[in-house]
C-alpha cells in the first residue's frame, strides 16, 4: 500500500489506542490535535472501553449480530473482539479505511467490512448485511453508530436514527454518543475539526433519540455507563447511551 499522504481520523484513534495501523501523517496530525487540547488518548480508550462494555451489555439480551457505522479501524477491542462469539459489519465511508479494515478482517468468518453510509441504510451491501447481520429487520441486532452524532446536524440525526429504528426488529439496541460543549473551551482544536462538528448540551441528547429509549442507565458521561470498576476521569466531552428499539 502507498503511504497515504493525507491523515485520517481512524487512524489518528488507532495511533491514540496504541495500535498499529497508522503511519507518520497520522502520528503528526495527533499531535498537532494534542497542542491545541492535551491528551487525548485516556479520551479515546474511555469511549473504547465504553464500546465494549457496550455491545457486551447488548449481547448479554441474545443480540448475536451487529451493525457498526463509522467503524474506523477494527481492531485494538472494537466490536468483534469485544463480543467473540457475535458476528460483526463494519462499514465506514472512507475507501482508504474500508481497505484497511477489509485487509485486517481477511479470512475472518465472523466480521466483515464494507461501504455504508449511515444517514443511507441502503448504502450497505445487502450480501455482506446478510452474510453478517443475518435476518436484518426479522430478528434483534445491534446498532453501533459511535463518533457520529457530532457531524450530522440534528434534522439529519433524528431522520437517521428514526430510519434506524424502522429498519431494526424489535429488541434492536442502539449504541451512541453525543459530544458536549466541553470542547468550546479549546478553541484551536474546535478550528481543527472543522464546521461540520457540533455539540451539544447534554439536555438536547434524548429528544433527538426520537422512538429509541434509552437503558435505565439513561444518557451519561461514558465514563460513567455502566464502569467495570470507579469511572475513569476524563474531561467530559462524551455522553453515551444504549437504546432499546420497542415492540411499537
Amino acid at each position: 500500500m502507498v503511504e497515504p499522504d493525507q491523515p485520517s481520523t481512524a487512524r489518528m484513534i488507532d495511533f491514540w489506542l496504541g495500535g498499529e495501523h497508522h503511519y507518520p501523517v497520522d502520528v503528526a496530525a495527533a499531535r498537532a490535535f494534542e497542542q491545541a487540547y492535551g491528551p487525548c488518548a485516556p479520551i479515546f480508550r474511555a469511549l473504547r472501553a465504553f464500546l465494549g462494555r457496550a455491545v457486551r451489555a447488548i449481547a448479554a439480551t441474545g443480540v448475536d449480530s451487529f451493525l457498526v457505522f463509522g467503524a474506523g479501524v477494527p481492531t485494538m477491542g472494537n466490536a468483534h473482539e469485544a463480543v467473540g462469539d457475535a458476528t460483526v459489519l463494519y462499514t465506514d465511508v472512507d475507501p482508504v479505511t474500508i481497505r484497511l479494515g477489509q485487509r485486517i478482517l481477511a479470512g475472518s468468518d465472523r466480521a466483515g467490512y464494507g461501504f455504508g453510509d449511515a444517514t443511507d441504510i441502503g448504502t450497505v451491501d445487502p450480501a455482506l448485511l446478510h452474510r453478517f447481520v443475518p435476518g436484518w429487520g426479522r430478528r434483534p441486532v445491534g446498532v453501533v453508530f459511535l463518533g457520529l452524532a457530532a457531524f450530522l446536524d440534528d434534522e439529519t440525526l433524528a431522520h437517521t436514527l428514526d430510519e434506524l429504528y424502522a429498519a431494526t426488529a424489535p429488541g434492536s439496541h442502539l449504541a451512541i454518543d453525543f459530544d458536549t460543549e466541553e470542547l468550546a473551551g479549546h478553541p484551536e482544536a474546535l478550528a481543527m475539526m472543522g464546521p461540520a462538528f457540533r455539540m451539544r448540551p447534554p439536555a438536547s441528547f434524548r429528544p433527538l433519540l426520537g422512538r429509541w429509549t434509552p437503558t435505565s442507565d439513561g444518557i451519561v458521561p461514558v465514563t460513567d455507563w455502566r464502569p467495570d470498576g470507579p469511572p475513569v476521569r476524563v474531561p467530559d466531552a462524551f455522553h453515551g447511551a444504549v437504546a432499546v428499539r420497542s415492540a411499537g
